[in-house]
């Protein structure tokens, strides 16, 4: 079926089918799945690694940044 097609189908519902389909297809777009999930914190943490190695970013102690996280709550 066709976008389109599909998009004409769909306003044919009722406003509170509507609102589910709605409701379920924003949240398929917001929440990866578990794969998707895990392969973009695989690619995050190389990208980290990759500036460390490079020397771009500079490690934080992690006593520091729960200093600094205290610091900025408080």
């Amino acid at each position: 079926m066709e976008l389109k097609e599909l998009e004409n189908e769909v306003l044919k519902l009722s406003i509170e089918d509507r609102g589910a389909l709605a409701e379920k297809l924003i949240l398929s777009v917001d929440a990866p799945s578990e794969t998707e999930n895990l392969r973009l914190w695989v690619a995050e943490a190389e990208r980290r690694l990759k500036e460390l190695r490079e020397g771009t970013v500079e490690e934080i102690p992690v006593e520091e940044v729960f200093r600094r996280a205290r610091a900025a709550i408080s």
